[in-house]
Formats: structure tokens, C-alpha cells, sequence
């Protein structure tokens, strides 16, 4: 394995500004959508020529190239290769930085070493500096394709949009439109608050003894999936016939991912609006992710996304989430007495001998985790 160097991060966080992204569907001429097919296919060969250059010359000199190298070498490469001129120039600086991250997750363990892309694993194009002067009646201007006609559902502030992003995903094309607030809400003062076990057979048992369903909506699905992907693997490689049975695979999977992500919502806006504070155990997912039986349970029910949904609609609506370990809140009784009760995934009842405290393990849980949360905000502050 080639052990090529990072470059340093370049970008910055502030603690007072909240990033947020708004999705809306784009709506591409056929001129316009055969431009952003051909800037992807040229943007995937920038790409894998960086990562050809990079890896090439650490094997043959053992000389790390850094993304500012190659950002400044993007004016001779295309005067060498004028299709290029067709590309903006802070999209093709985006692909060089995409590789870059791609580098800097490698070597910080989050993913594995960078590979070469093919066209279907290059679909998107990023804008990083937009200007409130891209979007009017309901368009966006991309600049080299055009303005095109956007879905925009839900209204927003053109000055706040610093960043566009345009993918082609499943036939269609959707445009992520990334904005910065400045403000964040002032903290109310705490009078309602709860503890939440995440769990897989109720998607969140609270401190108050509610339980929110967890609908397992890949499992309703599976049939359907599996009948799909048993068509498409019938289908010859390269065919029409092959390329639609991929999209209706695809259609079931993107329906799949929309039903989770309207659930989820729903509970962390439950939440939200009735407790100033919220206590969740800090789950290390990916670790959990080892267990083969337990992995596509967790995947269906996203406490990652969960958690990412209570963060954000938290600090905007001036509420606090608190973050606890999570080691032995299922087994320590919340009556007070502080037992350890062993047992394991199939026991559903806690009964502590000691002070004879008889709650659901998931309850007794979510108390557990409320009075952690509780003792690390009186330590803050």
C-alpha cells in the first residue's frame, strides 16, 4: 500500500454559524443535460489523471504531490487540453480538492485508499463560490450550461447560499444548495427534559416511558428488492434492457431512503418541541457495524442521520442535545441503587433484586442516560 502524505486541511469552521443544506429538483434541457454528462466525463478524467500523477510519483520518487501543485498546474493542463475551457474553473479546482479530501480520509482511517472513478461513480459537479445573482424565477445559473429551471419548494435567502452542487442520481437531477446562518438561537431555560435509548426494536424508548416505533421500512421492501435484483442480474451487461432494470432497482432503494428520512424527522421535530434538553448516548456506530447480525437492522434505522436531525434542529430552535457514553446505561438500575443486573439482548424486562425496581430495559436506559446528561451540564457550567 502507497503511503503518500496528506495536505493540510484548508477548511474553516466558526462555532456561531450553522451549516445547513437545501435540496430541490432540477429540471435540465436536453442540451443542458448532455453539457453536465460531458462535464462529468471530463471532470472523472481530471480526477484520475490527478490520482495517476500522485500515484506515480511517490512510487517512482517517493515525492508526495500536494493539492496546491496541481491547482496551479490546472492552466497548462488546459491549454494542453482545450475541451477543458468548456469546465469553470472552480469546478475543476473542486475535483482536485475532492481528491485531496479523498487523501485525508484515507489517512485518517475514515475510508480506504482512493480509487479511480468510472462514469457512474461521477455524477456530481460543485460550484464552491455561488453569488445571490444565480438564482431568479425559480432557476439557477450554472455557469458554462446555463440557467436552469429548479424545483424550489421552500423558500430561501439567495445572500446565504455559498456553495451549489449539482447530481445526477437514478435519472434525475437534484441540485444541494448549501447555506450558512450566522445567528444561533439563545439557550431556553431548561424545564423539560429527557433521556433516549436508541434501540433497534423501538427506534427510541424516552425517560418518560414513550417508546417511537422503528417502522423497518428495508424489511417491507426486501421482496421487492430482491425480485429487482434477481431481474437485473439477468439482464446483459451493456443492454437498454439492463439499464432500466438498474433504475427501477434504484427507484425502490430511493423510496426506501425517503420513508427513513421522513420518519426521522418527525420523531427528532417530536422531540424537539417538547424538551429543552435531550440526552443520547454517543453511539460508535461503525464499530457496531462489525456484528454481521445486527448490521442491516442499524443501517435501516440511521441513528447517525437521527442524531445529525436533533443536532441541527436543536441549536436553531435554542435547545440542547448532550451527547453520554454509553457503557453499562442498560445494565445499572435507575432506582437509586446503582446494581449492575446483567443481561443480555433477549432479556426486555430490568428487575433489580436490590431495591426491586421491575421497568422496561429501554426505559431503564433512557434514565440512566438523562441523569448522565444531566451530571455533564452541571459540570459545564
Amino acid at each position: 500500500m502507497l503511503q503518500l502524505r496528506p495536505s493540510k486541511g484548508t477548511s474553516k469552521t466558526r462555532e456561531n454559524e450553522t451549516v445547513s443544506v437545501l435540496r430541490f429538483r432540477l429540471e435540465p434541457t436536453k442540451e443542458q443535460e448532455q453539457t453536465l454528462f460531458h462535464t462529468f466525463s471530463l471532470c472523472r478524467r481530471l480526477y484520475n489523471e490527478a490520482l495517476e500523477e500522485r500515484v506515480t510519483a511517490y512510487r517512482e520518487n517517493g515525492v508526495s504531490i500536494r493539492y496546491t501543485e496541481q491547482q496551479n498546474r490546472l492552466p497548462v493542463w488546459k491549454q494542453e487540453h482545450p475541451e477543458y475551457n468548456e469546465v469553470h474553473s472552480q469546478v475543476l479546482q473542486n475535483v482536485l480538492q475532492r481528491l485531496d479530501q479523498a487523501f485525508v480520509n484515507f489517512f485518517e482511517k475514515r475510508a480506504k485508499f482512493p480509487k479511480f472513478k468510472n462514469k457512474f461513480m461521477f455524477r456530481s459537479i460543485t460550484y464552491p463560490q455561488a453569488r445571490n445573482t444565480y438564482f431568479r424565477d425559480n432557476k439557477v445559473y450554472l455557469p458554462k450550461i446555463g440557467w436552469v429551471r429548479m424545483r424550489a419548494h421552500l423558500p430561501f435567502d439567495p445572500v446565504s447560499i455559498k456553495m451549489i452542487n449539482v447530481k445526477f442520481h437514478d435519472s434525475k437531477w437534484y441540485v444541494n444548495l448549501t447555506y450558512v446562518t450566522e445567528a444561533v438561537a439563545p439557550l431556553r431555560e431548561i424545564q423539560n427534559a429527557a433521556g433516549i435509548d436508541l434501540g433497534l426494536l423501538s427506534l427510541i424508548a424516552t425517560s418518560d416511558g414513550e417508546f417511537f416505533e422503528n417502522p423497518k421500512w428495508l424489511q417491507k421492501s426486501e421482496k421487492r428488492l430482491k425480485r429487482k435484483q434477481r431481474q437485473l442480474s439477468r439482464k446483459k451487461k451493456g443492454s437498454n434492457n439492463r439499464e432500466k432494470a438498474k433504475r427501477e432497482l434504484g427507484y425502490i432503494h430511493d423510496h426506501v431512503a425517503n420513508q427513513r428520512k421522513d420518519h426521522l424527522h418527525k420523531v427528532s421535530r417530536s422531540l424537539i418541541d417538547r424538551y429543552d434538553l435531550i440526552c443520547m448516548e454517543d453511539l460508535q456506530v461503525k464499530g457496531m457495524m462489525k456484528n454481521h447480525r445486527l448490521a442491516k437492522s442499524i443501517v435501516n434505522v440511521s441513528w447517525g442521520k437521527l442524531a445529525t436531525y436533533l443536532e441541527y434542529k436543536a441549536k436553531n430552535a435554542g435547545k440542547q442535545l448532550i451527547k453520554v457514553p454509553p457503557h453499562h446505561t442498560s445494565q445499572l438500575c435507575s432506582g437509586g441503587c446503582g446494581t449492575i443486573v446483567k443481561k443480555d439482548l433477549s432479556v426486555r424486562i430490568h428487575k433489580c433484586s436490590v431495591c426491586g425496581l421491575e421497568i422496561d430495559r429501554d426505559v431503564n436506559a433512557a434514565i440512566n442516560i438523562l441523569h448522565r446528561g444531566l451530571e455533564i451540564l452541571q459540570q459545564v457550567s
